[in-house]
């Protein structure tokens, strides 16, 4: 699933991520005269000197400055369909007054408009085939291929106390072993600040993402294990393993985001290097001059991540 790309993966990438446009002067000086919602179900909001403004619009605005994600809900009640309902009031009043000014028969304008035409099109194709290849179906078979290509790493919840020294430490261990409460003894003898008012507890994690010390005497270690003392770049730590478990895949609703900005980059690509060998582009100018310090760029540029059946980013404590 590794997509060619270079220069094509690229501007693949960048057309992709385009599926919402700003609001241009264009769209903004365009009037209604049927005054029908543009899509089913739509409603009003407002009006701006008899054009109405339909809750789609606000919508796309809210999406256009990173308020909403693409597709997500947003209330007509919230302060945030609000917000980005002034944007869209305001930009259709400075769009009427630059049709006031004749702005819009000026060469920049007619330039610019034509070329948020091409971006409002180029949008409208990558939606258009997002809706006809991004099926349920594409979705879940990703998801199924990337969690039997995935291996499920031992995920450990662990409690540790960490000593400036190794006596210390062997101290603790003795006196956990005799039954003494971990809580107490993590908030009256560690030294690590981050861990010794909350029992020592460090959460759920994987070893990969622990310093090697720790990973090293758990690679064995069961529930209920009672580990160290072991040195580490903080101290000697005395660890109680609470629990071992397999690691819960990441969720098909979690991955969905990821899946289809990846299936989307696809068609994308492949849409791009049909266009572009079917087409007659000649560059006007020379290359770029590379620098001499200047890293290699790489063969092909990376896709968006696929989904990964490994879990979403807990909040650890790292000794």
């Amino acid at each position: 699933m590794n997509p060619t790309s270079g220069k094509t993966g690229n501007r693949a990438r960048f057309v992709a991520a385009g599926f919402v446009c700003l609001l241009t002067l264009a769209a903004c000086g365009r009037h209604n005269p049927t005054n029908q919602p543009p899509q089913a179900g739509d409603s009003a909001v407002a009006t701006v000197d008899g054009q109405t403004v339909w809750a789609s619009d606000v919508k796309r605005e809210a999406a256009a400055q990173g308020l909403i994600g693409e597709g997500d809900p947003l209330d007509s009640s919230s302060a945030l369909f609000h917000q980005a309902l002034d944007e869209v009031i305001d930009q259709k009043l400075l769009a009427g007054e630059a049709t006031k000014r004749n702005l819009a028969n000026d060469p920049r304008t007619r330039r610019r408009l034509a070329a948020a035409r091409e971006r409002i099109l180029g949008d409208m194709l990558v939606e258009s085939m997002v809706e006809k290849t991004v099926s349920e179906s594409s979705i879940r078979g990703l998801y199924d291929e990337e969690l039997k290509l995935s291996k499920q790493a031992d995920e450990f919840h662990a409690r540790q106390i960490v000593l400036s020294n190794q006596a210390d430490a062997q101290a603790v261990k003795k006196l956990l072993a005799a039954g003494g409460s971990f809580d107490t003894l993590a908030m009256q003898r560690s030294v690590d600040a981050a861990t010794r008012f909350n029992g020592g507890d460090l959460g759920y994690f994987t070893i990969d993402v622990m310093p090697p010390a720790y990973a090293d005497v758990l690679k064995t270690a069961k529930t209920g294990d009672l580990l160290g003392p072991f040195q580490t770049d903080a101290g000697w730590v005395v660890m109680k393993v609470e629990d071992r478990r397999l690691e819960t895949p990441v969720s098909l609703e979690a991955a969905r985001p990821q899946i289809v900005r990846f299936l989307t980059y696809n068609e994308v690509r492949d849409l791009l290097e049909k266009l572009r060998r079917r087409s007659q582009v000649k560059l006007l100018i020379p290359p770029p001059v590379k620098s001499p310090d200047a890293a290699p760029e790489p063969a092909s540029a990376p896709p968006p991540p696929p989904a990964s059946a490994s879990p979403p980013a807990q909040q650890t404590k790292t000794p």
